[in-house]
């Protein structure tokens, strides 16, 4: 028989404007599943039933009364530890920020519940967000679900796990350097990083750097599209705005349709092919699903040679840095960060301006060029990760210091 958690969220959204099942139940089988399972696997640094359970008897109550209903309404979800959510701590993974609380919602967060969405707390990330695995000071490490041995990845870990898990059928994350797309392939889901402007960093973000942006996380296509749907918009003021699609269309009708016969380049190449070359279980797993997508009768095609040249790695580390440097953190708390938090912090904080703005100026020239010679085809095939995923412990065996491997 069918468990709540293996129904999608479209599935459980259906079932709750039917009448089949009540968002209570919903929410409740899920944090029965979470008070069971999550103490060995370190999805939620917090969890906040009452809230949630609140939310699903007004869900209820609209299901009742009739009407117009929020295409996900009372779909289990759940929010990253670093996007703000009124009255509901909001850690970012730090002992220094442990016991903040935010007085006002990110957008992201008010249009998901807007959709129907009920949070049922906030999912692990590592410090600041920074590293690409997740662990912290306050819950340890997420873990993968398929091996709790292994690293969930980052730094949406923690909301790749609740996925994974069956705690939730789709969770809210954020990307900047793969922190969506690494926990996902971790974790075996969907995982999206829109483009930028497509969905609103406000009230406040990181569009100074236009490297952050928010995402999906799900098991299925659908409801990732399902999803973006739910968080697609610019908000006033944004610095740029991703076009919007053509009136009446959406994410979720674009999944549902036949792609038909794609053009599709295979990237093979690593971006530090000195430092980090692919190891061969992660090149078997590109050539096969590029096999895959051959035998699917879709043209395949090498990718351009050199598209990552030896600038990026270099500029992309200043700009990481970059935002370091404006942490939140008193000068008396410093000591209280994570070594590789503190790393990061100092080391934005010795550049220069001129530094700064030039590196940012690389990254956008490559982010043009690699966008134009890419542009001809329909879907670029390319590794996330250059490593298959790490045991537990494996990225701070040396101290948790300067970043020295990569991911």
């Amino acid at each position: 028989m069918t468990q709540l958690h293996d129904l999608t969220a479209l599935e459980q959204a259906a079932a709750v404007r039917s009448g089949e099942v009540s968002p209570t139940e919903l929410v409740r089988h899920a944090l029965d599943r979470i008070e069971a399972l999550d103490g060995a696997l370190g999805a939620f640094v917090t969890v906040t039933p009452e809230r949630a359970l609140a939310a699903a008897t007004a869900a209820g109550r609209r299901v009742r009364d009739g009407g117009d209903l929020p295409p996900l309404l009372g779909v289990p979800t759940a929010i990253k530890d670093l996007t703000s959510t009124a009255g509901v701590r909001t850690t970012s993974g730090s002992r220094v920020t442990a016991d903040h609380v935010p007085t006002v919602d990110d957008v992201v967060v008010t249009r998901l519940a807007a959709a129907g969405t009920i949070s049922l707390g906030k999912t692990n990330t590592p410090e600041f967000g920074f590293p690409c695995y997740t662990d912290n000071d306050l819950v340890g490490p997420a873990r993968c679900p398929w091996d709790p041995g292994l690293l969930a990845g980052g730094s949406s870990g923690g909301a790749a796990v609740a996925v994974a898990a069956g705690f939730v059928p789709f969770a809210h994350g954020s990307d900047g350097g793969g922190s969506i797309r690494i926990p996902a392939s971790v974790n075996g889901l969907v995982g999206l990083k829109p483009a930028r402007g497509r969905v609103s960093n406000a009230p406040s973000g990181s569009e100074i750097t236009g490297l952050v942006t928010h995402g999906p996380l799900a098991r299925t296509v659908r409801d990732a599209a399902a999803m973006l749907d739910a968080m697609v918009g610019p908000e006033p003021g944004d610095p740029g705005w991703a076009p919007p699609l053509p009136q009446g269309e959406t994410f979720l009708a674009a999944a549902d349709r036949a792609p038909g016969r794609l053009r599709i380049a295979v990237l093979r190449e690593s971006p530090m092919p000195g430092a980090a070359p692919l190891e061969p279980e992660v090149a078997t797993a590109l050539a096969d699903a590029a096999g895959l997508l051959a035998d699917l009768g879709h043209d395949l095609e090498e990718a351009p040679a050199g598209l990552v040249g030896p600038e990026v790695l270099p500029a992309f580390e200043q700009v990481w840095a970059l935002s370091g440097a404006t942490l939140p953190v008193p000068a008396e708390r410093v000591g209280d960060l994570r070594p590789l938090t503190r790393e990061l912090r100092a080391r934005g904080l010795a550049l220069t301006a001129r530094d700064a703005m030039l590196a940012m100026a690389a990254l956008r020239s490559f982010a043009r060029r690699f966008v134009q010679a890419t542009a001809a085809y329909d879907v670029l095939v390319a590794p996330v990760v250059t490593m298959t995923p790490r045991p537990i412990g494996w990225f701070d065996a040396d101290g948790d210091g300067p970043p020295t491997r990569a991911p």
